[in-house]
């Protein structure tokens, strides 16, 4: 069997997103609304398979046949037929519902590759004595054999997403490599093409020069219509010796299907924000064009307060290798009033707030854009996986200037994040009870600190194309230098591209300080009702649990390339390297044996010094953290933070041996169920599922009921147009699991 890491538990936590009263409460035409965006969302999340490795098409295309002609109790029954165990028959639901989850074979949270955990042959008499291959052998025997070997397999270097020997990625070509991506990188900033809906595929030509597709994402191809400003990039170009030639049409039969839904729901808009947006992302996934999809977040976060809330596109750049280009997501929620309240007082005082934060004045925003911050039930979720909040969009030049949003994702915060106490790991027995009690209010308020005045804090100096500057060269001063600023922003140029690969958990990093920094603060505990010895253990409990997850961070750490799969979880490990070198006893991670006589650790934080040792500590990384992202320093900010972020086995903590000890008693990420909406007539059904992998992928059996066949179709000749570009599944050769 496969080892622990790269398999998922028959035990793993299925929980379900409840959103029914939230539902219920919607009028008949915003439940039509919710209804034909969360398609338009589901339908877009099918891109993400063709985003992760090149077998994740096929694997979905053969598990949904699978189960669409047997559900999860009839395929039992064949499978214990065929020689297959209980245990090993759950196993094998347990991984159709974590690739459904995923979408795709490799986890969402760490981007570590995941296996079935049962032998080979047994799956393939299932598969292939199943009704499925009953009713269409060709089919299902030849998705078998295109996608079998790899789906087992755990050669060293498709164990991880990343970039040439480091692990498979299909934003880019097999042949590309980390150069190949910082040249396309700055052939894009060159044009002032955004990387976000884009992928990068390297050819050689007959002169033995590299030639490079940069593909974007849309529904035309590359055939001449009126639409001048896409028409006009799409050519072929020559850039520092090498040949460039960006085209479109990636994912179009999938995009279609997104357009359609996207004008269906336009028709149930409730302003003409909605609208004006819906028309522009309708604009930005037909032409490919970034532009348009700026426009629609401009309308989006004008669209204040809406009762049905969402966001659709490719949006956050976590798993590119390079750190650039954006998964697709979408999302479909609801307002839940109560915690909304909260955060509403939140953004009130957050002007206030910001001029708590260790950095001069001229490094903060000329003026804060007084964003929606909201409490969400979310309906739907579609990409590889659910996050606890969002600060978005993402566009550097519309955060600075026109501003964002905040949603805080109440009903995923529910079940996503409980903890039960017999599998609380590296706590001392005397602090459980109380992280139980305070972990689901602590996290409310480092969620909402974390995305309004952690994301939404700080900012770029950048020289426009005019040469005109947005900061004062003669007055400003480097608070850590105490000279005038070096170096900014040139026009083009942005946070993602400038500081690439570390520049998603760079951000991270400052806004999980940010919160743990105004957490401190006695207006913002009351803002979120606690006061007195309950305001403390508020405190107490937030600072615990990144300390504790700094330490669950090493899970995501690869020794053999020394990388980081998980921006998140890098990040919580640098703050536990800032706390831990505050000294003073502030923090502890200390090696123990467990009560069952293996290795374990406990970590200590003593609540007495948080504010005298803690607090100055995190103000003195916050102001670097700050400084450096403000002017673009990417030769510092690396050096800093890179710096923080290695893993060794130095004494006194030996995170080297710790990582050990971390994965030896790790919990898999939790499975969520989501429910689906169904038009019937002129009204929306809410259909719920049960809290398990069965449940799971019945809600992804019954998710597309009038083209299922037809999706997995197309998934499989998108794969199929591309195979050249990465060995052929079938041909892939196979470190068995």
């Amino acid at each position: 069997m496969a080892d622990t890491q790269y398999i998922l538990p028959n035990d793993i936590g299925v929980s379900s997103l409840d959103c029914r009263e939230a539902f219920r409460l919607l009028l008949p035409t915003e439940r039509l609304y919710a209804h034909h965006l969360s398609r338009a969302a589901w339908y877009g999340g099918l891109a993400v398979l063709l985003q992760t490795s090149p077998e994740a098409p096929y694997i979905y295309a053969l598990l949904s046949r699978l189960f669409r002609a047997q559900d999860p109790d009839q395929l039992r029954q064949h499978a214990l037929a065929e020689g297959l165990t209980e245990e090993e028959y759950q196993a094998f639901l347990v991984y159709t519902a974590g690739v459904y989850s995923n979408m795709g074979n490799y986890k969402s949270f760490g981007d570590t590759k995941f296996v079935p955990n049962l032998p080979k042959e047994k799956l393939e008499r299932v598969i292939l004595g199943s009704k499925a291959a009953e009713q269409h052998p060709e089919e299902v025997g030849g998705l078998w054999q295109t996608c079998g070997e790899l789906m087992f397999s755990l050669e060293s270097r498709l164990r991880h997403l990343g970039l040439g020997k480091e692990g498979i990625t299909t934003y880019f070509s097999g042949n590309c490599t980390m150069e190949d991506a910082k040249l396309a990188q700055d052939f894009l900033d060159s044009q002032n093409l955004s990387a976000y809906n884009t992928r990068l595929f390297k050819e050689v030509g007959q002169d033995g020069k590299p030639c490079y597709e940069v593909r974007l994402a849309s529904v035309l191809s590359t055939e001449p219509i009126l639409d001048s400003e896409m028409n006009s990039k799409l050519k072929s170009y020559e850039f520092q010796g090498s040949n460039f030639r960006v085209t479109r049409g990636d994912y179009a039969p999938i995009l279609q299907k997104v357009v359609e839904h996207l004008e269906k729901a336009k028709a149930y808009a409730a302003t003409s924000h909605q609208e004006q947006m819906l028309a522009q992302y309708i604009e930005s996934f037909t032409h490919g064009s970034i532009e348009a999809h700026k426009k629609g977040s401009r309308f989006w976060i004008q669209d204040k307060a809406p009762i049905v809330e969402s966001y659709i596109g490719f949006i956050e750049s976590y798993r590119d290798p390079f750190g650039s280009r954006g998964e697709f997501e979408g999302f479909v929620a609801m307002v839940n009033k109560a915690m909304s309240a909260k955060f509403e007082r939140l953004v009130a005082s957050a002007e206030q707030l910001l001029k708590e934060l260790p950095w001069p004045p001229a490094f903060e925003k000329d003026k804060f854009l007084t964003p929606d911050f909201t409490s969400l039930d979310v309906l739907t979720f579609a990409g590889s996986g659910i996050p606890a909040g969002i600060n978005i969009p993402n566009y550097d030049d519309l955060r600075q200037t026109e501003g964002f949003k905040n949603v805080s994702l109440g009903n995923v915060l529910a079940v996503a994040y409980a903890t039960q106490r017999e599998k609380l790991t590296f706590l001392e027995e005397e602090d459980k009870d109380l992280y139980i009690r305070w972990k689901g209010p602590s996290f409310d308020v480092q969620v909402g600190l974390h995305e309004l005045l952690g994301h939404g804090s700080g900012k770029l100096f950048v020289q426009d194309e005019k040469g005109t500057f947005n900061f004062d060269q003669e007055t400003v001063i480097n608070p850590e230098t105490g000279e005038q600023i070096q170096s900014w922003y040139r026009s083009g140029e942005t946070w993602d591209s400038k500081f690439s690969t570390i520049a998603s958990s760079y951000e991270e990093c400052r806004a999980e300080s940010v919160g743990l920094y105004l957490c401190l603060n006695p207006q913002v505990l009351e803002i979120f009702g606690f006061e007195g010895a309950d305001a403390e253990d508020v405190v107490y409990v937030n600072w615990l649990n990144m300390v504790r997850a700094g330490l669950l961070a090493l899970e995501f750490y690869t020794p053999e390339a020394s990388s980081w799969r998980q921006a998140h979880m890098q990040a919580r490990f640098v703050i536990l390297r800032v706390l831990l070198e505050a000294g003073e006893g502030l923090v502890t991670v200390t090696p123990t044996t467990g009560s069952d006589g293996r290795p374990d650790a406990q970590v200590h934080l003593d609540r007495n010094k948080i504010r005298t040792v803690g607090k100055p500590a995190l103000e003195r990384f916050l102001r670097r953290l700050q400084v450096l992202k403000s002017t673009g320093d990417v030769a510092g900010g690396r050096a800093l933070y890179e710096g923080y972020a290695a893993v060794t086995d130095a004494p006194p903590e030996c995170f080297l041996s710790l990582r050990d000890t971390v994965l030896l008693r790790k919990e898999a990420r939790k499975l969520i169920v989501q429910p689906n909406t169904r038009l019937e007539g002129s009204e929306v059904q809410l259909l719920e599922y049960e809290a398990s992998a069965a449940g799971l992928i019945r809600s992804f059996s019954e998710r597309f009921p009038e083209d299922g066949p037809e999706l997995e179709e197309i998934l499989t000749q998108l794969a199929t147009a591309d195979a050249r570009f990465w060995k052929c599944p079938s041909e892939t050769p196979s470190g068995q699991a």
